[in-house]
Formats: structure tokens, sequence, C-alpha cells
């Protein structure tokens, strides 16, 4: 089988004009026997390592360490080759070293340089021995040539001059040369799908069995580890140069901007530190007074009227109390991947700006309101005035008469009038006596506005309309158990006259034989209820009308506060400015695709003469001539997420409790006089367990994630 080369060279090794003789360094990844790719992450001056041999070594093995697990259980970090700069192309003659290998053109035919044809080049000092080492099993040789610009050219005249394949000396392979740039954080990387792809749900029926052998089958070009291999590359070369020159903090601490640098983040995490700590102070104060018998029924029922503002305060509370333990979940082995660590910040960035906007909103309204209270106030009083004289009492006096021209039962209509009536009423009354707290309570909505957001503030809101229509609500139960049993008593007469019998157990109808007697006191029952059914469904829809539109009011309020939460404001600001920072697959463009690497048709005397000694060693070292050979060279770009499918996952989760079937569910229940569920079920960000630990304990961690994430930053960049 023929063998096929990928090289991933970097943008910057593959278009520099000043190279001299170098190392490269990046990641073998072997798919299979006759598939390799080469990933170059960066070169290093072979004069700086020519006597480090013996530490070369271990200067690996801890800049592989520093790698995430992903790459290192797939690809190890390690020399590669050599990149050699031939100026004129003479044919002057170097030493050959025959104990290695004989140099052959491993692309269309030996070299030919005959600077470089006659063997491999040895390494000056201790390195020659990895070299030995690293050639029985995998080692290139890229030489770059002024002269020549028709022998495998991208981005100038480099073209690979040999490549040992397991030990041996490949005479036959296709190359494809991959030109990109070097991932950079906050700049841009490279990534294979969406970020916030959904999870795939579970297929109801069951697949094949062949479906499931195809899914595990290894692709034969593992490309994730590729383009892994690809984002770690700048942080492999930061990890390598600092280990192998053994850049020590001591030298840098006599650098005066180093020194300002690291004080001004000690002082800032101190002055941090001790804000979070005051919070968290409060916080846990106001939990241990809970706890005491004096005010814990205080406390069981403000958790019981207030449920929404519990909630939304719990999870602003944990957001507000994690945030050194967001700060430190970066780790080092996610900061050596572009790719992670880009979506380790946005996810961070995206925590911070929806408590900052929740915040700013709350601050908003909540000066606002306390700007304007009285004004608020006598909007309140005016409209609860118009609600309950115009369309509640209004409206009950309405049914009790003859409503649309519908010849109701006027004792029934009466009766249920009255009980409406009186329980409007009686709930009025209640509400003069309170109307003095309304003041204090929209000053309690401000505060809670300016200091914990405005999700809080609204989930208070949603709160305090289901405490003030509480009476809507209770007649509303009422009038729909009524009509719910009387929708029932009058299916199950109807069943007894089709001689039908319900199975619950098996959900459906059986034939049943019922007796003369059933028959007889069924038809009196039927008869009343059916002729009294409109009556007490005018009382049903009037109640049910009022309490949904009271209910939506309350949906549209948790409704912005799941979008409050979801919406990735740092997501939208990023990509505003820098959609390099979205990638969404890669894709190559084509710049050279050519059949044969060497051109065959030069009439050059020396090109010709180099062709047959290169010929003569191919025989010698019973090297098999090759003769056809492609190459392909090409760049590496991305496609980037558009706003729209950045978005769309995160208003997804808020949508995940509703789907066309409950509502169907929610429509039928309606006319069957079950009742309305009061929320849309919508997700919040899930709260996490109360913390507890010492005050110190805490300081100290809010001001050491801060210098930790400064000395990340400081890597990453």
């Amino acid at each position: 089988m023929k063998r096929k080369c990928r090289i991933w060279l970097p943008k910057q090794l593959a278009s520099a004009d000043d190279l001299s003789q170098s190392l490269l360094f990046g990641w073998f990844v072997c798919h299979s026997s006759s598939c390799l790719d080469v990933v170059v992450a960066f070169n290093s001056d072979e004069s700086s390592l020519s006597n480090a041999g013996s530490k070369l070594q271990d200067v690996l093995h801890k800049t592989n360490e520093k790698m995430p697990s992903t790459l290192r259980d797939k690809a190890a970090f390690t020399l590669l080759g050599r990149y050699d700069f031939n100026v004129n192309g003479n044919s002057s003659k170097i030493t050959t070293d025959k104990g290695v290998c004989s140099k052959a053109g491993a692309y269309g035919g030996p070299c030919g340089y005959s600077s470089l044809c006659c063997g491999c080049h040895k390494v000056d000092g201790l390195l020659e021995d990895f070299r030995e080492e690293s050639v029985s099993r995998h080692w290139i040789h890229l030489v770059r040539d002024s002269s020549e610009h028709r022998v495998m050219e991208f981005h100038s005249s480099s073209r690979l001059h040999h490549i040992h394949w397991n030990g041996e000396i490949v005479s036959q392979c296709d190359v494809h040369v991959i030109v990109y740039d070097i991932p950079v954080f906050g700049s841009h990387h490279f990534s294979l799908s969406f970020w916030t792809s959904p999870l795939q749900t579970k297929a109801p029926l069951k697949k094949p069995k062949w479906v499931d052998d195809l899914h595990n089958r290894q692709p034969l070009n593992d490309m994730e580890t590729v383009i892994l291999s690809i984002n770690c590359a700048s942080a492999a070369k930061i990890a390598y140069k600092k280990i192998s020159t053994q850049l020590e903090t001591s030298s840098r601490n006599f650098s005066i901007s180093y020194l300002i640098s690291s004080l001004t983040w000690r002082l800032l995490a101190t002055i941090i530190g001790s804000l979070s700590s005051l919070f968290y102070s409060l916080i846990q104060f106001f939990c241990l007074l809970s706890s005491f018998p004096i005010f814990s029924w205080i406390h069981i029922a403000s958790r019981r009227i207030l449920k929404n503002t519990w909630i939304n305060f719990r999870v602003r509370s944990s957001q507000i109390l994690y945030w050194p333990i967001f700060l430190e979940e970066n780790d080092m082995m996610s900061i050596c991947c572009v790719e992670h660590a880009e979506k380790a910040a946005l996810k961070r960035h995206s925590t911070w700006s929806a408590m900052a906007v929740d915040l700013i909103l709350g601050n908003l309204i909540g000066l606002g309101l306390l700007f304007n209270t009285e004004t608020v106030c006598s909007w309140i009083f005016k409209f609860t005035k118009e609600f309950t004289n115009d369309i509640l009492r209004s409206g009950c006096v309405w049914l009790m008469g003859v409503p649309a021209g519908f010849k109701l039962n006027t004792e029934l209509a009466g009766v249920l009038g009255m009980v409406s009536l009186n329980v409007i009423q009686i709930w009025s009354t209640l509400w003069v006596f309170m109307a003095s707290f309304i003041f204090y309570l929209i000053r309690a909505i401000a505060f809670l506005g300016i200091t914990f957001g405005a999700t809080v503030s609204a989930a208070f809101v949603i709160d305090v309309i289901t405490f003030a229509t509480l009476h809507i609500m209770a007649l509303h139960w009422a009038i729909t158990l009524v009509y719910s049993h009387q929708i029932q008593a009058l299916a199950a007469l109807w069943r007894l006259f089709r001689g039908r019998k319900l199975n619950p157990l098996r959900q459906r109808l059986d034939s049943y034989g019922y007796t003369v007697k059933q028959h007889v006191v069924g038809s009196l029952l039927f008869t009343p209820l059916l002729l009294l059914l409109p009556t007490t469904s005018v009382f049903y829809i009037f109640f049910t009308i009022t309490s949904t539109t009271i209910n939506s009011v309350c949906m549209l309020i948790e409704f912005s506060i799941s979008v409050i939460h979801a919406t990735p404001y740092a997501e939208i600001m990023i990509w505003l400015v820098r959609r390099e920072r979205f990638p969404s697959g890669v894709w190559f463009e084509m710049e050279h695709c050519g059949d044969h690497i060497l051109d065959s048709s030069s009439n050059n005397a020396s090109e010709d003469r180099s062709s047959t000694d290169s010929k003569n060693l191919l025989r010698e070292h019973n090297i098999p001539e090759k003769k056809s050979s492609s190459l392909m060279v090409s760049n590496l770009r991305s496609n980037f997420l558009s706003l729209g499918q950045i978005l769309l996952p995160h208003y997804r989760t808020i949508f995940s409790g509703i789907s066309a079937s409950s509502l169907t569910t929610s429509a039928r229940g309606v006319l069957s006089g079950e009742r309305m569920p009061s929320k849309l079920g919508l997700d919040l960000p899930p709260p996490r367990p109360w913390m507890q630990m010492p005050l110190r304990q805490y300081w100290v961690l809010c001001r050491n994630s801060i210098i930790s994430s400064a000395a990340n930053d400081e890597f990453s960049s």
C-alpha cells in the first residue's frame, strides 16, 4: 500500500526567510502503517542544543507532562527532525555516515542536492545519540533551497528531503503539506465541531449491530488528535523554552515591571477577597439567624410564600459565593490547549457577564423605583381599584343576569355570584389594611434589585402578584372543582346509557350490562346536571380567563428571568469583536497540487548529473526507485459560528421543559376542568451546595484564586 504523509507546518516557519540549520519539535501522529501525520509546533536553533543531548530527554518529558492527557495518550511531544538551509545547491561533499542510513530522495528519487544525498547529516555534540534513536522510529528532514523554486514549493522553496518511517527510508509516499497559523489564546484556534452542541437523545428504536460497529470503528485519520496538537503548539513552545533555558522566577524578581504587576495583583486580590468575605459573613449570619427556633417559623413561612424569590436568591448567592471556585477550575492542563482555555474562559465570562447585566438592570430598576415610589404607589392603587370594581365585581353581577343573551339558571347563578362577590369584598377589606405597606414593599423591590440584581426583584414581584391575587385563585379553584366533577359525572352517565364501563387498568371502555334501576337513576341525574352545565361553564370560563391572564403576566416575568440567566452576553460581545474565537470545523484552501514532485523537464546539466548520482545511490543501497508521487500544498482555514448558532443552544435549554405535547395537554385540561399550570417550567442555573467554611479560609480562597488566575493568564499569553 502506498504510504501517505501529512506535514502540518506553522505559517511562521514556512514563510520565514532568515532560517539556518534548526531542529523541529512537535508530534508524530501515526494512524496506521501507511498513514502518518507530522505536526510541527516550532523550530529551535541547533547550535543552542548541540551539547544538550543528555538533557533533551528530560526537557521533552517535562514538556510532554504539561500537555493534556488526551493528547499524551495518542502522541508524545518529541524531536521531529531537522530543517536545513541550502544557499546555492552546490555539489560539495559531506562525510558519509553509512552506519545510520543511506540518504535517498524519499519522494521522487534521491535528493538532487549533493551536499545531503550521501547520507544522514550528523548533529554536533551529544544530540547525535538522541537523533540516532529517533531515526529508528520516525525522523524527517526539511530542506530550503534559495536557488530552487520548482521543487515542492510552498510559501517559499522548502521541501521534504527525506523521511525515516519506523526505521526505514520510504521510497514512495504522497505528501500533503498543510500550513496553519499557530493558535493563540484570545485570537483564534481550530475546532472540528460546535462548542455547545446539544447532547444526543437516545433513539427510541434499537439500532442494528452493524451501525454500532460502524460507530466503534477507528477512523483512518484521527483529525481530533491533530487539531488538539495544533491547539497546543503555542503552549508547547512556551513550556519548552522555559524548561530548556531553566527560566527561574527569581531572575524576574529584579524586574521593576514584574514587581509592580505582582504587587498590584496581590493588592487587588486582597481588596476583592475582603469584600467577598464581608458578603459571605452577612449571608452566613442570616442563615445562622434563621436556624434559631424563634425565627424558624418565619423562615419556613417565607420560603413557602416567597418560593420564587428564594430560588433565585439561592442561585444568585451561589454564583457570588462560588466565584473563586469558578476561577480555580481552569487548571494548567486546560490552559495548554487553546480550545479548552477558550471554552473555560467563555464559561467564566458568561457567568460574570450574566451577573453584571443582572446587577446593572437591577440598579436601573431599583433606582427608578426609589425616585418614583409615590407615583408607582398611586398607579398601583388606581389599577387595583379599577380591576376590582370594573372587572371582578361588574363581571360577577353581569354573570348573575343574562350574559350575552344566554338564559342561565337564576338560582345557581345567584349562589355562585354572591359567593364570588363576598370573597372579593372580604379580600378588598383586608387589602385596605395592607395598603400602608405598599410603600415599603416597593422599597424592598428596589433594594433587592440594587443588591442582588433584576432577577431576584422580578421573582419577588411574581410572589407579590401571586399573593395579591390569592382570592381570584381560590375562586378559580372552587369553580374548577365544581365544573370538573360535573363534566366527569356527565361522562360517566353517558357511558351508562351506551352500556359501557371505563376500565382504568387497561385504559379502555368495556361492555357492561346495567340494570333498569341504574338507568332510571342515571336519567334522573343526567338531566339536571346537563341543564346546569351552561351556568357552571360561564362562571368557569370567566375565572379561567382572569386566572390565565394573571398567570400569563407571571410567566412573562419568569421568561424574562430565564432569558437574563441564559443569554451569553460575553460571547455576543466577543463574537462582534473577533469571530475567529468561535470556530466550527476546518477546511483546506488548495495552493498547489502536482503529480510529480521532481520536475523531469529540466535541461540543466548539473541537475542531470545530480539525478544520475542519486539513482546510483538508490541501486547501491537496494532502495526501489520511485515511479510517481504526488504533492499537495494547502492552507488550514476555519469556519465560524453565526450569532444564531451561538444563542440557539442556550435558549434551547430554557424551553427544554416546553413541548407541543405539553401545550396540547394543557388545552385539553382546560376543557375537562383541570387547572392550568402557573409556571412555564423554564430551566434556571442549578444552585450549588451551600458553602460552609471558616471566614478566614474563604478569604484565603478568594485571594489565592485571583493570584493563580493572574499567573495562568500570564502563562497562556
